[in-house]
C-alpha cells in the first residue's frame, strides 16, 4: 500500500498509474459492476484499522491508494473541515463512494451533459440534487455523473472510500454561477503523472 499524501487535488483527480494491457496468457478479469463497486466501498469503509491508518491533516486532504475490485481505481480520502472537490465529472467511469467517518454532502446534477463541444451551459430548473452522507452511507453513479463533494463540518474530519472503473480516463472541471455551468478544464492521466 502506498503512503499517505497531503494536499490532494480532488477526490476525482488523484494520480492514476498506468497499468499494462493484460496479455492473452493472463486470465481475464471481469469489469466490476456499479453494485460491486458500491459493495467494495461499503465493506472497506467498515475496516476500522484501515480508516484509522489514514493520517489526517488539519488543512489539506490526505489519501491512500487502495486495490479496488476488477482493476478499478480506489482511494481512501481524508477531508478536513470545510474542504470539497468543486464541480467535476469522471468521464466514462462508473463509480461509488461511502463515508467511513464524519459526514459528507454531495451536490449533483440530474442531467447528462454533452461530452464535447461546449464551454457554457444554462441548467434548467429541477436538475439540482443534494444528499447528506453520514458515516456508513454511500452512493453509486454512472458515467458522466456531475457532482461536488463537501465536508461542511466546521470542526470534524470526514473520511471516505471511493472506487472508479475504468480507472479515471479524464476529469472535466466546472465552475458554477447560479444556473450557468462553465467547463473550465479537462484533465487526463498524463496531467496527473
Amino acid at each position: 500500500m502506498s503512503s499517505a499524501h497531503s494536499a490532494v487535488p480532488t477526490a476525482g483527480s488523484v494520480p492514476s498509474p498506468t497499468s499494462p494491457v493484460s496479455s492473452s496468457s493472463s486470465p481475464a478479469v471481469a469489469a466490476p459492476t456499479i453494485a460491486e463497486l458500491l459493495e467494495f466501498v461499503r465493506r472497506t469503509a467498515r475496516d476500522e484499522a484501515l480508516i484509522a491508518s489514514l493520517p489526517l491533516d488539519p488543512e489539506g486532504r490526505t489519501w491512500i491508494r487502495l486495490d479496488g475490485p476488477g482493476g478499478s481505481e480506489a482511494w481512501l480520502i481524508g477531508w478536513p473541515p470545510g474542504t470539497g472537490t468543486g464541480w467535476h465529472d469522471h468521464a466514462d467511469s462508473i463509480g461509488a463512494f461511502t463515508t467511513a467517518a464524519g459526514a459528507l454532502k454531495e451536490h449533483s446534477l440530474a442531467v447528462r451533459l454533452p461530452t464535447d463541444g461546449w464551454k457554457t451551459l444554462e441548467l434548467t430548473d429541477g436538475v439540482d440534487r443534494s444528499r447528506e452522507l453520514a458515516t456508513g452511507q454511500g452512493r453509486a453513479f454512472g458515467q458522466n455523473h456531475v457532482h461536488e463533494v463537501l465536508n461542511e463540518s466546521e470542526d470534524v474530519h470526514a473520511v471516505s472510500v471511493h472506487a472508479y472503473y475504468p480507472p479515471l480516463p479524464r476529469i472535466r472541471r466546472f465552475s458554477r454561477t447560479g444556473a450557468v455551468l462553465r467547463l473550465e478544464q479537462t484533465e487526463s492521466p498524463e496531467d496527473w503523472q
